[in-house]
């Protein structure tokens, strides 16, 4: 027989990588997880781990052996969570791994009308990361929900063991200082009549570089770029000052410094935003409450829209899932009604 806590320990040295980590995942000192892993090799009888300098790294059989724990695992989590939803009153944590545009926005808002409902019966735990780390949380078992989002011009898979629910369709717009002549026109602006301007771009190896980087090209020139940055709000604050023009998604330009006027592209493009959760996650009551409160903060954000705006077609806040749009004029409406700065 199969001792299930010397599996979750294999388990834990693939995702984590490191003896040391593996034990710091579940609480355990190093040599404690070197002995249950000798122990599993002498119940299977085969070897699952060999070194490779200082590190333990899977054999063959290890990684046979791990592939089915996911599944164990995974059914054991669903399991309880039937049993917790047989109870009467929903309860519990939720760990939550989300990018940052999306826990000023989305989350914030969930947030606020979980515990306007709910109290502290449901509670949350976040963390900021981007959808790389974000994905790799949740599949080591350290988030619960991750936010995480895929630019049409540059897409990227969520894990293949993860369930994708669908929360918003986050336009991209082009962020213009005040004083730059496109600014002047509420219309579309055409990338094209960028191509000489200075551009501010995100750090070069993200994806949201990659997609500026392709919808340019589309437009048939290389942004001249002046600076690079590693958030939006910093992008923002550039382009403010007047620096130079920028790409960013709606839900970045949410809060807006003065001075930047943004306005919608052509030719169009977007990122899908969607939460990530592990196969079977929503069954357990509080997860599944926190990912309908998601769904609803993102029809939210979307229907935050100027009179000129078209109208939300559906009168009734839907259940999770749920997928809402966001456009240029929405933003700069909740900017001109808020002025807060991000």
């Amino acid at each position: 027989m199969l001792d299930i806590r010397r599996l979750r320990l294999l388990h834990a040295l693939a995702t984590h990588g490191t003896v040391a980590a593996a034990g710091k995942a579940l609480h355990m000192s190093g040599p404690a997880v070197s002995q249950q892993l000798a122990a599993l090799e002498r119940d299977t009888g085969i070897r699952l781990v060999e070194r490779a300098g200082r590190r333990l790294r899977l054999t063959e059989a290890g990684h046979v052996l791990v592939a089915h724990t996911r599944i164990v695992l995974d059914q054991l989590a669903m399991a309880e969570a039937d049993l917790i939803a047989l109870g009467t009153e929903v309860t519990g944590t939720v760990r939550i791994c989300a990018f940052s545009s999306s826990v000023t926005t989305l989350v914030a808002r969930a947030w606020q009308a979980l515990r306007a409902e709910h109290g502290t019966r449901i509670r949350l735990q976040i963390m900021t990361a981007e959808p790389e780390k974000s994905s790799a949380e949740l599949d080591r078992g350290s988030a619960d929900v991750a936010i995480a989002y895929s630019y049409e011009l540059s897409p990227r898979l969520p894990t293949a063991t993860a369930e994708r629910r669908e929360l918003l369709t986050d336009q991209v717009v082009a962020a213009l200082p005040a004083a730059e002549p496109a600014a002047a026109s509420p219309g579309l602006v055409r990338l094209d009549t960028l191509a000489e301007a200075d551009w501010v771009a995100p750090h070069p190896a993200s994806t949201c570089h990659q997609m500026m980087e392709v919808a340019c090209g589309g437009a048939g020139f290389v942004p001249h770029e002046v600076a690079n940055c590693t958030d939006f709000p910093e992008m923002l604050a550039l382009v403010g000052v007047g620096v130079g023009v920028a790409l960013v998604p709606q839900l970045a330009a949410h809060h807006l410094p003065d001075g930047v006027v943004i306005r919608q592209i052509a030719p169009p493009t977007a990122r899908d935003i969607f939460a990530l959760i592990r196969p079977g996650g929503d069954r357990h009551p509080a997860a599944r409450v926190v990912l309908d409160h998601l769904g609803v903060a993102a029809r939210a954000v979307a229907a935050c829209h100027s009179p000129q705006d078209e109208p939300v077609p559906r009168t009734s806040v839907p259940e999770f899932p749920v997928k809402a749009t966001m456009n240029a004029a929405t933003a700069e409406a909740a900017h001109s009604s808020r002025g807060v700065r991000e």
